[in-house]
């Protein structure tokens, strides 16, 4: 008896597996020719994952966080791809939208300030294409058009083109620091000399983050 054709949906792919890129730190701001400079936000490495209906938030822990940002959740389903998976940070933001890690660990913060915001550095993953192998130009442009005027859903601020102009902006505009990337380098999990953070002095890294430091 011949084997019975099956005729029905066929399943989804599943969404990759994702190992951060990490930035390496370096002790003092720098400009090199043909780099990008982004402000490095002040909040929880967070994955985004969106397959339908369905989204993950993840840590770089590996923790679920899903159900913690349910407004960041929804804006998530809202975008109109069927599968995404953004790289990001979720902050909170002052009223001169300096970002405040630890006003994420209170439900009042003391002062005015943004609702909790997933501010997305790259997109990995968009449309069913898995986009790590592709330039990180080629990524930011996805991700801004994806993320076209959303409100709880933002790129990351891009800054100067000089690295020590961008570095006066961080300054200036009270920012933790900021973290100059190769626009050729493809997304590759683990420590990497394509993107360089640099931090203000008054943070540290903590075991939960970037903390302000006790000696400032």
């Amino acid at each position: 008896m011949p084997a019975r054709r099956y005729t029905g949906p066929v399943p989804a792919p599943r969404l990759p597996t994702v190992t951060l890129m990490q930035p390496t730190l370096v002790p003092r701001p720098f400009h090199r020719e043909g780099l990008v400079y982004e402000e490095k936000v002040d909040g929880y490495r967070m994955v985004a994952h969106k397959d339908g209906a369905a989204v993950k938030l993840v840590s770089r822990q590996g923790i679920d966080h899903t159900r913690r940002y349910p407004d960041i959740v929804a804006a998530i389903r809202a975008l109109e791809v069927p599968t995404l998976i953004l790289d990001g940070e979720i902050a909170i933001f002052d009223h001169r939208l300096f970002s405040r890690f630890e006003w994420l660990r209170h439900r009042q913060p003391p002062d005015v300030a943004t609702p909790p915001l997933f501010m997305a550095f790259d997109c990995l993953y968009h449309r069913g294409q898995d986009l790590r192998a592709r330039p990180l130009t080629t990524r930011r442009n996805v991700l801004e058009d994806v993320l076209d005027d959303q409100d709880l859903v933002l790129p990351v601020r891009r800054l100067a083109d000089n690295g020590l102009k961008a570095w006066q902006q961080v300054i200036e505009r009270g920012y933790e620091g900021m973290v100059a990337k190769d626009p050729a380098s493809p997304y590759v999990g683990g420590r990497t000399l394509k993107w360089l953070k640099v931090k203000q002095p008054r943070y540290r890294e903590g075991a939960r983050g970037w903390e302000p430091s006790q000696k400032s």
